[in-house]
């Protein structure tokens, strides 16, 4: 039978008598294409006695067991989490052949980030003892008679080493934001003076930390009752069933606040994962006592959304709030101030104006600042004399690399919602070269499913010429343009336009980045991507994705050469596209700026020599000697003294293998190894008897030491 001829379906039953290597030749004619781990429809993946495939007439992929000629079992499986959900006893594939690979058609189903490693070869390292290399992968070694892999790290010269993968967790990412770092020699000295020099200086910035921390915990500030009646009733008249991290959130905020310490949390969360209803409750329950609450927002038209959000939650109670913004006129503004002061307002929304000497409160209680990275030094300073006995909550959904910094070292409160909500999606992200004839096509997209378009174009200058081209290409296109300096009753026209769909497209700059929710708006494009931060990407993709629609975000970079630093943003938004991400573009985006120069010189030196990785480990363990804590152990097989081994006829991808060495380092319980035990069986086959053995020594071990 001609190629030509053969069916353009695959029907699989547990029955069948199929050979695996024949079933791979049928999919690849039926335009599969081969992949280390199934993501998306048109994949597969072959490992072992296991076949992944992911048709495109399927919601799943499905997993093939096959045992000498037979299956053993077929099973749905999790894209995110790869392992196996629904037994069955049959399935099809259909042709891929077809199957246009846009964002347009495929699922948007995104692996969990713990699957992956962010270590490849190639990579920067930094290795505790040995200092700073080149992670080249994983070599197979038998040393003193024993069998096993081991890391192959490239040091200046031609010095190299072979560390045994026991060794897995004293291997740290190494980032100095644009600079290339200098390789370390193994046996000139250089690493032993670097890391030993940062130790010493450590020890004196953890003195001032802890010295802080000692100070906040010595003031006194106002302790809040516990829950009414009417914030239980407030609370019920919420639409939506609270997610585990937003309970979790609400909690730690409310037992900050019942404490005669003055609470300063740190609430960090992604786009649209519902900050801002526990920001809600916190503000209820402060004014429930009677005191004075501030939200402080970066832009106006965040101030304004958020008064109609509060003024819809409290309409049943006799709450007075009000907005403080350039969207007030003289007289509203001193209205507000005088208020302010007479306790004639619980509740103020406001930006940065809210700060001026001029603004006097008769009884603060509680300072909400939303979206904190936005605001600047001198805002931080006024701040600080606001809030010596208030307490805080700042929320953010990419933080500040100080506060993250803080946060990651203890020296601050941190709550962090990284579960969507229920029926919440992922957006379908693409990022590429501008392409007029492309964005026309995305646009045309959504108007033609009833949505609307943002289209942002952060060049003021430049945002009439913008439109000129895109009436050229769709003369029939409604375009509203938005800036931050319009006057304000303009502005605020035109976003009320654009809110009642009288524009297909709001074609603006940032403005939009934080605050705005139009659920009938589900695809962003983004035109000159190399000019903004990354977290400032990922939150200004966050305005779309508001609904239980597919969303779409095209970002698209312009023809001139990328800076290094540029390319390093655009690499690092193209891996963290997923649901949740926002966290770990932070921590990303804090590698690329590189944090030591918010330490002070001195430390900047210091994590410009050992990485950033390694220098909040050293950090973190060195506060928590000062508080007199014993230091974490998060390396499993180090400690144990275990040489786990993987077999690569087991286990074919180097990087899968990488990245099982370190998740099994950092088990810290029995349940972790057995659950990591039940992954391999099911997505790599049965476990070789030697693996097996290996895993039983390391859950004998864990039993002995723990």
């Amino acid at each position: 039978m001609n190629k030509a001829d053969q069916p353009v379906k695959v029907f699989i039953s547990k029955t069948d008598f199929l050979e695996k290597d024949v079933l791979i030749e049928r999919l690849l004619d039926l335009g599969y294409r081969h992949v280390e781990m199934v993501f998306e429809p048109g994949d597969m993946a072959s490992r072992g006695s296991i076949l992944d495939v992911f048709s495109p007439n399927q919601s799943h992929p499905i997993r093939l067991d096959f045992f000498s000629d037979n299956l053993d079992r077929i099973n749905s499986f999790d894209v995110g989490s790869q392992k196996s959900l629904s037994a069955l006893d049959s399935c099809h594939f259909e042709s891929a052949k077809d199957l246009k690979r846009s964002l347009k058609s495929d699922e948007a189903l995104e692996p969990d980030l713990s699957l992956l490693s962010e270590i490849k070869e190639g990579s920067f390292v930094v290795h505790e003892n040995h200092g700073v290399a080149i992670y080249k992968g994983l070599v197979r070694m038998t040393i003193s008679n024993v069998e096993g892999e081991y890391l192959h790290l490239s040091y200046k010269g031609a010095d190299k080493l072979y560390v045994p993968i026991s060794q897995i967790g004293r291997l740290y990412m190494f980032s100095r934001g644009d600079q290339k770092p200098q390789l370390n020699a193994l046996h000139d000295g250089s690493w032993s003076r670097s890391s030993s020099k940062a130790k010493r200086d450590l020890k004196d910035l953890v003195e001032d930390i802890y010295y802080l921390q000692k100070q906040r915990q010595a003031e006194k500030g106002f302790c809040f009752s516990e829950d009414t009646e009417a914030q239980l009733s407030m609370e019920t008249l919420f639409e939506h069933p609270l997610t585990a991290d937003q309970q979790l959130a609400i909690e730690d905020v409310k037992r900050d606040m019942c404490q005669s310490k003055p609470m300063d949390r740190v609430l960090c969360g992604d786009v649209g994962f519902g900050k801002t209803e526990v920001l809600i409750r916190a503000a209820f329950k402060a004014i429930q006592d009677a005191k004075q609450v501030v939200v402080l927002v970066p832009t106006t038209i965040l101030a304004e959304q958020h008064l109609k959000t509060f003024k819809k939650r409290f309409a049943d109670f006799p709450i007075t709030m009000a907005s403080l913004s350039r969207f007030k006129n003289k007289a509203e503004k001193a209205d507000i101030v005088k208020k302010l002061a007479s306790k004639g307002l619980d509740l103020v929304i406001g930006t940065h104006r809210l700060l001026q000497p001029d603004i006097k409160f008769s009884d603060l209680g509680l300072i909400i600042v939303d979206e904190e990275q936005r605001f600047g030094v001198r805002h931080k300073e006024r701040l600080k004399q606001l809030k010596a006995s208030v307490a805080v909550l700042s929320i953010s959904a990419t933080p500040l690399p100080r506060t993250l910094y803080m946060a990651l070292t203890g020296s601050r409160e941190f709550s962090h919602i990284h579960t969507p909500p229920k029926g919440r999606k992922p957006i379908h992200t693409s990022v590429s070269l501008f392409d007029l004839n492309e964005s026309k096509e995305a646009i045309e997209y959504e108007l033609d499913r009833g949505g609307q378009v943002f289209y942002l174009y952060n060049h003021i200058a430049g945002l009439d010429r913008k439109a000129a081209q895109l009436k050229k290409v769709m003369p029939k296109l409604r375009i509203g343009i938005a800036y931050s300096t319009m006057r304000p009753k303009e502005l605020e026209e035109v976003m009320q336009d654009f809110y009642h769909k009288k524009f297909d497209v709001l074609l603006c700059t940032t403005i939009i980045e934080n605050g705005l929710d139009i659920p009938n708006v589900n695809t962003i494009v983004i035109e000159r991507a190399e000019y903004l931060g990354l977290s400032q990407i990922h939150q200004i993709r966050g305005r779309v994705g508001r609904s239980t629609r597919d969303s779409y975000a095209h970002i698209y970079y312009s023809k001139e050469a990328l800076s290094e630093k540029s390319k390093k943003r655009l690499d690092a938004l193209k891996e963290y596209v997923a649901l949740g991400s926002g966290y770990q573009l932070a921590l990303k985006d804090l590698e690329i700026r590189g944090a030591g120069s918010l330490l002070g010189e001195k430390q900047h030196g210091h994590m410009s020599n050992i990485g950033f990785d390694l220098y909040c480990k050293l950090l973190k363990e060195t506060l928590q000697r000062k508080k007199g804590e014993r230091p974490e152990q998060n390396n499993l097989l180090d400690v144990l003294g275990i040489q786990l081994y993987i077999p690569a006829d087991y286990m074919e991808s180097s990087k899968q293998r990488f990245r099982f060495y370190q998740r099994i380092n950092a088990a810290k319980y029995l349940e972790d190894i057995e659950d990591l035990e039940d992954e391999l069986n099911d997505r790599f086959g049965a476990m070789p008897s030697f693996v097996e053995a290996v895993f039983n020594s390391v859950k004998n071990a864990i039993l002995a030491y723990r």
